[in-house]
């Protein structure tokens, strides 16, 4: 990695400042992975170490993905889960589910990482709520650090199996007891709350109906007790909603309430369903919110109410949500989704493009509890994207090229650096051999469909 780099000329660049400046002909210097100088060519310096000509680019930052399964990449399109809703879909996967290694889920995160990354990911938080046969949440990490890709890495449990009233069988389910120590395990041994960190831990249980009353009790306090985030399944669809007041006597406001499982520290996933009382008391304590559009409309779980999650002052960012309920990963797809279905929900004008782009960014940023990634500004990271507006799906767009992001069909990055460090290069990721990760994925998928099914 150069000490210093200088991305200079470009179309546009978007910074998501605090002024929202949109540069043309702009550019940005970096020195050590972090952000020096942003504006036109007589604020930068004229050389560096390295220096990349953006001509014809739309530069902008890293977009941040705030929900995700990266394990569920090897089991993509599978027949027999292609037509439910969630809890159906879940009762599917399950039993593919068990029968994943560590190997599988560091291969599956890999996968999953890159095409994050070549969408123009450049920090995303991952929910792994299953660890069958030796798998631990270390080989996601494994994964994360040869890609380059900067990681909230959420510990998830599913601890509730159906023969106490839970939704997943038993037998991949975990003691409580056990998670709770390997969850201080993996805070000691990896979690990092710098300025600039690549990787943090996350405590996720998987959702209300997988774990104990005291068991998400017991993570709350172990989270705050160490100044990390919170993370969890909320209101997902009706079926959810019935099951908490089934199980609990309350809707899944009304809980979470009672648990205390809100505030600034906490977010939530999806929240298609969470009533008025909810969104006032999510704007009210700084409770955030993983919106994952493809999702949603791929298992008929609704539209979230985004739109009014906004005009409320909650914080929202995107999920791309596993990859065998979404069945791609590509994050400026989501935003192109997230803006698309507001306006299926509440006319043409319910969300504009950029408003889509900045919850891409500093949207998910701030549901990560981030302040050094999202814009491009002195003291940031030296996250940032580039993408080539001469390709054909923008032809025609150039009238504004920030929009044609958004409006036009989703295409990849021609450049991203991480933490100041060229990861992708003219679309072509240089961190690990693409087409071996792809190979050997696959080869996984199959052996696990084949271990299902003897």
């Amino acid at each position: 990695m150069a000490s210093t780099l200088l991305a200079r000329n470009a179309l546009v660049l978007v910074t998501m400042d605090g002024e929202r400046r949109e540069i043309a002909g702009g550019g940005l210097y970096v020195e050590d992975g972090r952000i020096v100088a942003v504006g036109r060519p007589q604020d930068l310096p004229a050389s560096a170490d390295e220096v990349i000509d953006l001509s014809g680019h739309v530069v902008m930052p890293g977009m941040v993905n705030t929900h995700h399964h990266m394990v569920q990449s090897l089991t993509r399109a599978v027949p027999r889960a292609q037509d439910g809703e969630l809890f159906t879909w879940l009762k599917s996967l399950y039993p593919l589910w068990a029968g994943l290694t560590g190997e599988m889920v560091e291969a599956a995160t890999e996968t999953a990482m890159a095409e994050l990354i070549l969408s123009g990911c450049t920090t995303s938080s991952d929910h792994l709520y299953i660890y069958p046969n030796g798998a631990r949440l270390d080989d996601s990490i494994r994964a994360a650090r040869r890609i380059g890709m900067r990681f909230h890495a959420a510990r998830g449990a599913m601890t509730i199996g159906e023969s106490k009233g839970g939704l997943p069988p038993d037998r991949v389910v975990e003691d409580e007891g056990f998670v709770m120590k390997d969850t201080e395990r993996l805070i000691g041994a990896y979690h990092d709350p710098a300025r600039y960190s690549m990787l943090r831990i996350v405590l996720a249980p998987c959702s209300p109906f997988t774990v104990s009353r005291d068991f998400m009790l017991e993570t709350l306090k172990l989270g705050r007790d160490n100044n990390l985030t919170l993370h969890t399944h909320l209101a997902e669809n009706d079926s959810d909603v019935a099951f908490s007041e089934k199980t609990f006597g309350m809707g899944p406001t009304e809980y979470v309430r009672s648990l205390g499982w809100v505030g600034p520290d906490v977010w939530h996933a999806h929240c298609v369903k969470l009533d008025d009382d909810g969104i006032a008391l999510f704007a009210k304590t700084g409770t955030g919110i993983a919106h994952c559009p493809c999702s949603n409309m791929r298992l008929a779980s609704g539209i979230a109410p985004v739109k009014r999650f906004l005009a409320e002052g909650i914080r929202v960012g995107l999920g791309v949500d596993g990859s065998a309920s979404n069945d791609s990963g590509h994050i400026l797809g989501e935003a192109r989704q997230a803006m698309l279905l507001q306006r299926v929900a509440h006319g043409p004008d319910a969300m504009s493009a950029r408003t889509a782009l900045e919850m891409a960014t500093l949207g998910g940023a701030r549901v990560l509890g981030r302040d050094d990634i999202g814009a491009l500004a002195p003291g940031m990271a030296a996250d940032f994207i580039a993408f080539d507006m001469s390709r054909l799906a923008y032809a025609g767009a150039l009238h504004d090229p920030v929009a044609a992001l958004i409006f036009c069909q989703s295409q990849d990055v021609s450049l991203s650096v991480i933490n100041g460090r060229v990861v992708v290069r003219d679309g072509r990721l240089l961190t690990i051999d693409l087409g071996a990760t792809v190979a050997r994925h696959n080869a996984m998928a199959a052996e696990l469909a084949r271990l299902a099914s003897a």
